[in-house]
């Protein structure tokens, strides 16, 4: 996160590809070859390609009441779609519960449904995928 990048590594350490990222929380390579990342300060979620050009992007207020603050966790579904973990973390405590923690957005980023359940989830960051094809195990899932 401190170097505003996200950097692939082969397995003896040797830096393979690398693209400008600020405060990056996660980085999901994609079927496609692309990379998808989450933003943790800046509220952002990237898609770049493997030359680092961004083919698609959400920003802090691109959705309509439903502000991204500190994009933890992001994922691409079987449908095309994408999973954003909102945390709340950059708000004041007595104000996390206004905050939207789960947000799904189809490409055209129309909101698909979004979820706000702080007694139950609390101040969650992360989600597992339970329903999603593959196998995560043998790196049948896109995360």
């Amino acid at each position: 996160m401190d170097l505003g990048k996200v950097v692939e590594y082969s397995a003896d350490g040797k830096e393979i590809w690398s693209v400008a990222a600020p405060s990056a929380w996660a980085a999901v390579r994609l079927k496609n070859g692309n990379t998808l990342i989450g933003g943790n300060e800046k509220g952002y979620v990237r898609e770049v390609n493997p030359k680092g050009e961004t083919v698609w992007e959400m920003n802090k207020n691109d959705l309509p009441g439903i502000p991204l603050y500190t994009v933890q966790e992001v994922d691409r579904l079987a449908n095309g779609n994408t999973l954003i973990d909102n945390w709340a973390g950059s708000l004041p405590i007595e104000d996390w519960p206004t905050a939207v923690q789960l947000i799904e957005v189809t490409p055209g980023k129309k909101v698909v449904w979004a979820l706000r359940d702080w007694k139950t989830l609390g101040p969650a960051s992360s989600t597992q995928l339970l329903d999603e094809p593959g196998v995560p195990e043998n790196g049948g899932l896109q995360r």
